[in-house]
């Protein structure tokens, strides 16, 4: 098999890798339908509720959020990663921004802002508290009294609130440096009769996320569950089915993702909880858990402890937390599949990028790592096609004398093939190795937020989005940036040179229809990777320079001279 057929058979294969698996998935792998029923003792009933979790209310008309904050007492949030603040009607989490995060690149964007109370536009907000019956209960009403002014790492704040039989309702709040806040739920009941209640946490948002959710990277609603990462309910599943779905666990997290954001619920270890998701009458979508009923006995106080996790979908952090009781939460990234092979590829280039300092760099750096690890096998396949090229007057022959018998033909050169010690397939494996690579790398800047805004050099500005300087608007010159595959930067156009000339520099098909391909392959791949992530398109065009140096390399190692691998024409 020569090199033109490898190169044809690996793009084919990574097209079907990158465009194609979402269509097959969906075949093969239908989404599942949120369950209607549960079944419990043997029996089938109807899928049930938390119960008495509130839903979000429709406010009459949309107000600035300055407004709005300054319309109830708020605690601050201020923390190296936070600010905001929690609004003591209610006890919402619902005013925040991720102060190391940046909305565009620009030097005077806003930090991005991930939560904001009811009543505003993108209406996001977090909350924890009790239902019960025959008790009054805090509720979105309800007005807090805070032992602090500000929440920071260290300084924790408690909220308290007491019913009128003497039921006293408090929450203890932590933050940490990072995006983990903790929350101490406890009950200290002083009437004089047992009470029994049960806690819930929520997570509204008034609208989808702005990221469009597409089969290399869930958007929305998102879960960890029973054991299980649930990437299945999206939000079409939740405007479809008004029941919305409900799921049983211990333990585990629930909540909503964007593209590199999450807020996440997260009940504490073991804790038997009721989750759902649904889209509330108000027609925001919610994401929440109740636990199981308690009493809390006259005279005695109940606690109980779960956290809230808002911010950017660090892996370190989430990590991190992990090793801190949140299971499995670094499957708010959708790894995909190949799990098993992302995170390695991952792992390597934040260590390189520790190393030097900048991502682009070290994507270089992965690309040499690659190549050199594949380099054993290139040579194993320059080899054979050495030998190839020697024994090309024998399969002539055989060509020549069976060429009325195919399958005695393809007999005579396998046992040609033994004898001279040669392996006809042995391009394969160089390309067929570089494929997980390049969608681990492809993944990797799509779903990581480690990756997001970081430069490069020189006009690369930000290695996740499409090479900025495209032919269209002089590359970079006019302030514009044209739509989709028109965008032709100065990195697809390498990217289409640098394969052209590996092309011609591997063995000329005989066959005039091949031929023809491979010419206009390279150009036709410049306009599909165009809207493809700057640092995608940073490894593809390295990986072509470095193979067209190793085919140099090898040919006159070889003695294979470019001239011995193209037919002459008669």
């Amino acid at each position: 098999m020569n090199d033109n057929r490898n190169m044809l058979l690996a793009i084919v294969l990574s097209a079907l890798v990158l465009l194609g698996w979402g269509l097959l998935s969906e075949k093969f792998f239908p989404t599942p339908q949120p369950p209607a029923h549960q079944v419990e003792s043997g029996k089938t009933k109807p899928a049930a509720q938390p119960a008495a979790i509130p839903g979000t209310p429709a406010p009459q008309t949309l107000r600035e959020r300055p407004v709005v904050l300054a319309e109830a007492p708020r605690v601050r949030i201020e923390t190296p990663s936070l600010e905001g603040s929690i609004n003591l009607k209610g006890a919402r989490f619902d005013d925040l921004v991720l102060v190391k995060q940046r909305e565009t690149i620009k030097k005077d964007s806003p930090p991005v802002r991930l939560l904001s109370p009811a009543g505003t536009k993108d209406s996001y907000f977090a909350q924890f508290g009790w239902s019960g019956e025959g008790i009054a209960t805090p509720d979105a009403n309800s007005v807090w009294a805070a032992s602090a002014p500000t929440l920071a790492p260290g300084k924790p704040v408690t909220l308290s609130w007491t019913n009128p039989t003497g039921q006293r309702f408090e929450q203890v709040i932590a933050v940490d440096d990072g995006y983990l806040f903790t929350v101490r739920q406890r009950v200290v009941n002083a009437g004089t009769s047992a009470v029994a209640v049960r806690t819930y946490g929520l997570t509204s948002r008034s609208d989808k996320s702005k990221d469009p959710s597409t089969w290399t990277n869930h958007v929305g609603p998102i879960s960890y569950l029973g054991g299980k990462a649930e990437y299945d309910v999206k939000w079409e599943t939740l405007d479809e089915d008004k029941s919305g779905v409900v799921l049983d666990s211990r333990g585990g997290w629930l909540g909503f993702t964007d593209k590199y954001w999450l807020t996440a619920l997260a009940p504490a270890a073991n804790a038997p909880i009721e989750a759902s998701f649904k889209r509330t009458q108000s027609g925001a979508y919610q994401a929440d858990y109740a636990g199981a009923p308690f009493v809390v006995a006259p005279g005695q106080a109940v606690t109980g402890e779960t956290h809230l996790f808002a911010g950017a979908k660090d892996y370190d952090l989430l990590q991190k937390y992990e090793k801190g009781g949140i299971v499995e939460l670094h499957r708010a990234i959708d790894w995909g599949w190949f799990i098993w092979f992302m995170i390695p590829i991952f792992k390597v280039l934040l260590w390189l990028f520790g190393q030097i300092g900048n991502f682009g760099f070290a994507i270089i750096c992965l690309t040499l790592i690659v190549r050199g690890l594949m380099f054993p096998i290139a040579d194993k396949q320059f080899r054979s096609m050495a030998g190839m090229r020697k024994i090309q007057p024998k399969m002539k022959a055989l060509q020549e004398r069976y060429k009325d018998d195919k399958p005695r033909l393809q007999q005579e050169m396998l046992k040609l093939y033994q004898e001279e010690k040669i392996n006809p397939a042995a391009g394969c494996l160089p390309i067929l190795l570089q494929i997980p690579v390049f969608y681990a790398l492809y993944k990797v800047l799509m779903v990581s937020v480690e990756m997001r805004h970081q430069p490069f050099a020189l006009w690369i500005h930000d290695l996740s989005a499409p090479d900025p300087a495209t032919v269209l608007n002089l590359f970079g010159t006019l302030p514009f940036t044209p739509p989709g595959f028109l965008a032709i930067g100065v990195l697809p156009i390498l990217l289409g040179v640098t394969m052209f000339i590996q092309f011609k520099l591997n063995p000329q098909q005989m066959d005039p229809v091949q031929q023809q391909i491979f010419s206009f392959m390279p150009w036709v791949l410049m306009f599909v990777m165009a809207p493809f992530a700057a640092g995608l398109q940073l490894y593809w065009v390295v990986s072509n320079i470095l193979t067209i140096g190793q085919q140099a390399w090898l040919y006159k190692r070889y003695d294979m001279h470019l001239s011995d691998t193209h037919p002459v024409k008669t």
